[in-house]
């Protein structure tokens, strides 16, 4: 087996140019997004070696002997500040920088008949006006500076070999190029089985898209801002706390009494011992009545305050929680049968407690039904298809990079509150793992980019068991739960929590 024999001096090394160097009381320090380095009696030289390569890139990490050894310890032991630029003839083709404080690796050395191939994680897209190649399975960014690195990271597209890369850039600059892509994860080399993403079994089950985004969701692996950073304050609008009700016919919903629901609601813990997933219905459907106290108990706003110093927008407060209460869900009904409410789609509106007509057209509302049938393996045919749409940029414009996936987390709990609601009420609950958003968005007349559906959920009449099936029982370290405490500690803390029925 031949190898490409190149040597290494192609790559140069430089500070990454987010990097800060600060000094203080003798201690000289390193700032970046992905970490920091402190030194402690660091030497004139050093500093100047260290401000001279933020502006020009010295020799790659084998740094000599002659090199000052706090320069060698600095760049042994905080490689992550460092940039790593790819060259030919003099040119840049790559930057390599970290999106990780704990990132490291070696280039690989390459044997010419290696089966190569992309990584189907690898993802090419602009950043900063640059054409970037980065994977959730890697820890460093590559910036495609020259085009002729473009296209090798075109050609690796489809499986082939080094030799194949030939003609595209000189020899030793394919061979470094595509060590440092192979030793970072970019490429994968094949085996007699295949490649890995495609053989190994943790890798199979991942999805790119998903790995993308739980690798954006947290931090770890990424070095752009993120979190609560309020990033377009001063420049952008916040969207307001409550949508505008649509124009349409409207019925207005029941609103329950506190003492009411107190004094015949069962315990939490009896609520979470009997939730179960509910798709078949009985003979008599759901009534305006159950719907409106569903509602209510769920997904009303209950008060709306702000802007304040620490959240510089509209807030509201609702029976679920939500992360900065952007409250950024809204729902919609598809109803197919229930008494007291036509057929139709409808807009839920938390502040007026109130169904707002929005399509009374048949084939949108049976293709909704007919989705939400599928997800549940046509189990169910649905008396009440609800579903959750968000207002995306309610998120966005405070949180940067994990905006949608705390959207899905809301929808989680919104699931949840939905559940034990039903549950409590005797009603049958389900929700469902998938949708179809384009068809949400056509049949609500939304947006889809600016407010599209993220969740739904199934709702009717509980059947009637029959006369002669015994009753579920409860586990026996839970016979015990129905504590008549539980309704005075729970009236206190609901009081306070704006229930209200004006």
């Amino acid at each position: 087996m031949t190898t490409i024999d190149h040597p290494r001096p192609a790559t140069r090394l430089g500070l990454r140019s987010d990097v800060r160097i600060d000094e203080h009381d003798g201690t000289l320090r390193l700032l970046s997004r992905v970490g920091s380095f402190a030194l402690h009696g660091a030497t004139p030289e050093v500093t100047r070696a260290l401000r001279e390569l933020a502006v020009t890139p010295r020799a790659d990490l084998g740094l000599p002997e002659t090199e000052p050894r706090q320069l060698r310890q600095i760049v042994e032991r905080a490689k992550q500040l460092f940039v790593r630029f790819v060259e030919s003839d003099g040119r840049v083709l790559v930057r390599i920088e970290a999106t990780s404080r704990v990132s490291a690796y070696e280039p690989a050395v390459v044997p010419a008949d290696a089966r190569l191939r992309l990584s189907k994680f690898a993802l090419l897209r602009t950043l900063d006006n640059e054409l970037v190649l980065e994977s959730p399975l890697v820890q460093h960014r590559v910036t495609l500076v020259d085009p002729a690195a473009t296209a090798v990271v075109a050609r690796l597209g489809t499986e082939g070999t080094a030799a194949d890369l030939g003609g595209l850039l000189p020899e030793d600059a394919t061979a470094e190029l595509v060590g440092h892509l192979v030793g970072a994860g970019f490429v994968e080399r094949g085996t007699a089985a295949g490649f890995p993403s495609d053989t190994e079994a943790v890798l199979r089950q991942w999805d790119f898209h998903d790995l993308l985004s739980h690798s954006r969701a947290r931090s770890g692996r990424f070095d752009q801002p993120f979190g609560g950073i309020f990033p377009y304050l001063g420049e952008i609008e916040p969207r307001p706390a409550i949508k505008p009700v649509p124009d349409g016919p409207s019925i207005e919903l029941y609103r329950p009494e506190l003492d009411d629901v107190l004094a015949t609601d069962p315990s939490l813990t009896a609520v979470l011992e009997a939730r179960t997933s509910v798709r078949q219905y009985g003979e008599k459907p759901l009534t305006a009545r159950q719907i409106g106290e569903w509602l209510y108990r769920t997904a009303r706003v209950r008060a709306v305050y702000g802007p304040t110093p620490n959240a510089p927008y509209e807030a509201s407060t609702r029976p679920y929680p939500c992360g900065g209460a952007a409250y950024e869900l809204e729902l919609y009904l598809t109803v197919q049968r229930c008494d007291g409410i036509e057929p139709g789609i409808y807009y839920y509106d938390p502040v007026g407690h109130r169904l707002v007509l929005v399509n009374d057209g048949a084939a949108d509302r049976e293709a909704l039904l007919q989705t939400a049938s599928i997800a549940t393996a046509l189990q169910a045919d649905p008396d009440v298809l609800v579903t959750m749409t968000s207002r995306f940029q309610r998120l966005s414009w405070k949180y940067r990079a994990i905006a949608y996936s705390v959207s899905l987390k809301h929808a989680g709990v919104l699931y949840q509150t939905m559940y034990l609601v039903a549950t409590a009420m005797g009603l049958a609950p389900c929700g469902l793992g998938s949708g179809d958003s384009d068809l949400a968005a056509r049949a609500f007349g939304l947006d889809y980019l600016t407010e599209s559906s993220v969740g739904d959920f199934i709702l009717g009449s509980r059947p009637v068991p029959a006369a002669d099936a015994p009753p579920r029982p409860l586990p026996e370290s839970w016979q015990a739960v129905n504590d008549p405490g539980w309704a005075s500690s729970a009236y206190s803390l609901l009081r306070e929590r704006h229930w209200t029925s004006s």
